[in-house]
Formats: structure tokens, sequence, C-alpha cells
């Protein structure tokens, strides 16, 4: 059976409290998980996130083996192929819920920030650049401003992506949420109920 969109956003919201706590249960973790998923999975919730080595989406909610559909990309930024691993997740899998995850200190935003330059580097940097120019009038400090409109912008960017995300989310069947998450303290705070 499939988890709604609410019930979703409640189980991450309670695993990460058992998180910051330092009372998680390490759900769906044992040999009988591995078991159940070897034939399908249907992943609940799909996170995408920073490919930070401190960003830990099963330990952050508290969730284990079969539970998230993880996308990791530096500075948690969208391009053709993760939008389809999303509408993937949410079409076929029956993720009811997308989490963008920004995270505080991130690397890539950080570059942004700072216009560093190499390689590959600008395909990143030009998906934050949106976000620098929205935060610029605004107090406080410019990288975390950056990190968290960023995870709005992509969020959004998410929510009209047609044609299967849009009209999912339009008939709120599907939830797509930027999200934070505080290194210092493990917590996660929704920017956008």
């Amino acid at each position: 059976m499939a988890t709604s969109c609410i019930d979703a956003y409640r189980i991450l919201r309670k695993g990460n409290e058992a998180f910051v706590a330092g009372q998680s249960t390490h759900p769906n973790a044992d040999i009988s998980a591995r078991q159940k998923v070897v034939d399908g999975q249907h992943p609940f919730a799909v996170i995408l996130c920073c490919s930070d080595s401190r960003v830990i989406p099963e330990l952050i909610f508290d969730t284990g083996i079969g539970d998230l559909f993880v996308i990791r990309v530096a500075g948690n930024v969208l391009d053709d192929a993760v939008i389809a691993s999303i509408e993937y997740a949410v079409a076929n899998l029956g993720s009811s819920l997308v989490v963008v995850l920004g995270h505080e200190k991130c690397g890539a935003v950080t570059a942004a920030v700072n216009k560093v330059e190499g390689g590959h580097l600008i395909a990143l940097t030009d998906k934050i650049n949106p976000a620098i120019d929205m935060v610029q009038p605004q107090a406080g400090d410019l990288v975390d401003n950056v990190i968290r409109q960023n995870a709005v912008n992509m969020a959004e960017q998410l929510q009209k992506s047609a044609p299967v995300l849009r009209p999912k989310y339009e008939d709120q069947t599907l939830k797509i949420l930027p999200a934070y998450y505080e290194l210092t303290t493990g917590k996660v705070a929704f920017l956008k109920d």
C-alpha cells in the first residue's frame, strides 16, 4: 500500500526528531528488510540532496532499506537525468513526497558565491547563480541564504515540471518541499510546508 504524501512527511519529521535527539531506531536495516526489497522497491519519499559526505538521508531521517529513493548531486541541482530519476520514483515506484535538501556549509554553493571556476564546476554553479541574485539584498550570511534559496528554487522547478510531476503536485497526491539540514544540530527545517 502506498504511503500518502502527508504520512510520508510525518515519517520524515518523526525520524529526524529521533536523529536529533540521538534516539534513532535504524528501522528496516536487518536481513528481513533486505529480503523484502529483492523483487522490487516502493520508497515512500525521494530525497534530492548534495553529494556531501556529511549528508546521509537514511540516517538523518532514521529510515532503512527501501524507504527512500536518494539522488545525490553537489548543490542539489537539477538536470534532465535528475528530473527523470525523480519522475521514475514518483510514477513507477509510488513515491509521494520529494524533498530538496540543502545543507549548512555546502561546498557547491560556496563555490558559486565565490565564483570558483575549473573543469565542469560551471555546470553546477550556473544552476545556483539565480539563488545568489535573489538573495543579494537580504541581511545575514550570503552563503547560508543562497543554500536555502537554492533548495526553494529547485523545489519550485520540480513543482512545475511536466508532464509527470506537475499534475500530481497540483492534485495534491505529491508534495515537493525544500528543506535545510543543519550539520551542527542534525535538524532538518522544512522551508515551506
